[in-house]
């Protein structure tokens, strides 16, 4: 629904825009804009959204992952008291980020990749909360950016979950609405 209403509102300020220019040229107005070059422009915005949270995605933990190998000792010392295998599971942790970003780089492995980052961030969730409910242990961190981080985690799972859900083609005519 929010797609298709993107879509209609891209589509008339396009058509608006090309109405203006038509206009000023011969004085004719467009002609509507049809269904077919709708879906397709409601596809095109679509794949570059899809295109730009995969890299949002992939960026994120692709040098979040190789930050667990360069700069180990900062990971560590976030970590909570009461999770065990601290320098293990920052190792094992960024390994995991790499083979993830990897993962959504082929479409047959994109949504393996998701599935496994997204459960990744939930299971890393304890560390940023520790942060957030301890900051007086992180002095050198602004109590506001931990709580931005929580949000921004949020946020970073939405964008997994959407960018490496399965495409849904918008052509099929199996999606459009029944006629009344």
């Amino acid at each position: 629904m929010h797609r298709r209403f993107l879509a209609m509102t891209l589509a008339h300020l396009i058509c608006s825009a090309n109405a203006l220019k038509s206009r000023e040229q011969s004085k004719n107005y467009p002609t509507p804009i049809t269904t077919s070059k709708r879906k397709t422009l409601v596809k095109k915005i679509s794949t570059f959204l899809r295109c730009l949270g995969l890299t949002i995605v992939f960026v994120f933990f692709a040098f979040g992952g190789a930050g667990h190998f360069t700069s180990t000792e900062f990971f560590v010392a976030i970590m909570p008291p009461y999770l065990p295998f601290h320098l293990a599971a920052v190792y094992i942790s960024g390994a995991f980020e790499i083979v993830g970003a990897l993962g959504l780089l082929h479409s047959k492995t994109r949504r393996s990749a998701g599935i496994g980052l997204f459960v990744l961030t939930i299971a890393v969730t304890p560390v940023n909360i520790y942060m957030w409910m301890t900051p007086a242990a992180f002095p050198d961190v602004p109590e506001s950016f931990l709580t931005l981080r929580l949000v921004a985690q949020v946020l970073l799972l939405m964008c997994i979950w959407w960018s490496t859900k399965p495409v849904v083609d918008l052509t099929d005519e199996s999606t459009e609405a029944p006629a009344v």
